[in-house]
């Protein structure tokens, strides 16, 4: 049987990862499978040659529940497999770099600008502010590109507003979005695993335009339509996903609109909502991989 890792990041203390990676790991126990949970550390390491130096020796194949794409890539290049691949990871924490990546294969979003990159203290331009205003219009949604759980994410109302956002979070990547009305409070998590859908349920807030869980928003299973499964299992696939949850906006015609993709979310309310045991089927999919 291969050896495996379920690795965290360093300084993680979220009960809520640690849960997360404790469902994993009992799954795994439950098939006699050899899998241990760390923290990622200060291995591997680059020596002098430019080598890379493995710190986990005799391992097959690591449950990547981290971000660090540093640290993931060079786990990954030192041979062993990881759940989901470094780069699938990486193009998921980016919130723009996730609609680049998607760019042209006909997925439906809210319409997004990329808010240019800014590395001093210089003023902000208010012309290209009301371009946005006027392109995207009012409300609007403003999001940090590296923010979860739903913080870093505004509804802005007016120009003075987008100004002040804008002006408070200058040096942070972020990205301007149309506000999908219609979607108030409510999306759709969708769970695939090797790009197939497992589950799905609707969430929602009594009183955020937000729904995350994290924010006090609930669950209620759901029998998905047709439209928004073609359309999760299409992103899994365009965006190489062993394992994805995404969140689906209701649009003006009961059409889904993708909001974000989570390389890593959370499926703790979804095995309770749905009954449906995510960590095992992640966990089949995963050992069904190594042993070929």
């Amino acid at each position: 049987m291969a050896k495996g890792l379920i690795i965290i990041n360093k300084y993680s203390t979220m009960p809520s990862m640690l849960s997360q990676a404790s469902r994993i790991k009992e799954e795994f126990d439950k098939l006699g499978a050899d899998v241990e949970i760390v923290k990622n550390g200060y291995f591997p390491y680059l020596n002098d040659n430019c080598d890379i130096v493995n710190g986990y020796k005799g391992v097959d194949f690591a449950v990547y529940l981290d971000k660090d794409k540093y640290q993931g890539e060079l786990i990954e290049k030192s041979g062993i497999r990881c759940f989901n691949k470094i780069s699938a990871i990486t193009n998921c924490d980016d919130k723009m770099l996730t609609f680049i990546k998607l760019a042209g294969k006909g997925i439906k979003i809210p319409k997004t600008i990329s808010a240019p990159l800014c590395y001093g203290d210089y003023d902000i331009d208010e012309n290209s502010l009301i371009e946005v205003g006027e392109t995207l219009k009012f409300p609007l949604v403003l999001k940090l590109s590296f923010s979860s759980l739903g913080k870093g994410v505004f509804l802005v109302n007016n120009y003075t507003e987008l100004y002040e956002l804008t002006k408070k979070y200058k040096r942070e990547a972020k990205i301007y979005q149309e506000y999908i009305s219609t979607s108030y409070g409510t999306d759709i998590r969708v769970i695939t695993v090797g790009g197939k859908v497992v589950c799905a349920f609707k969430r929602m807030s009594k009183g955020d335009f937000r729904s995350n869980a994290a924010l006090g928003g609930y669950g209620e299973n759901i029998n998905l339509p047709k439209e928004y499964k073609e359309l999760a299992e299409k992103i899994a696939k365009e965006l190489d996903l062993d394992y994805m949850g995404c969140d689906l906006l209701i649009g003006n015609n009961g059409e889904p609109v993708l909001c974000e993709v989570n390389s890593n979310a959370f499926f703790h309310l979804a095995e309770e909502v749905t009954g449906v045991n995510v960590a095992k089927c992640y966990v089949e999919h995963i050992l069904s991989k190594i042993n070929k």
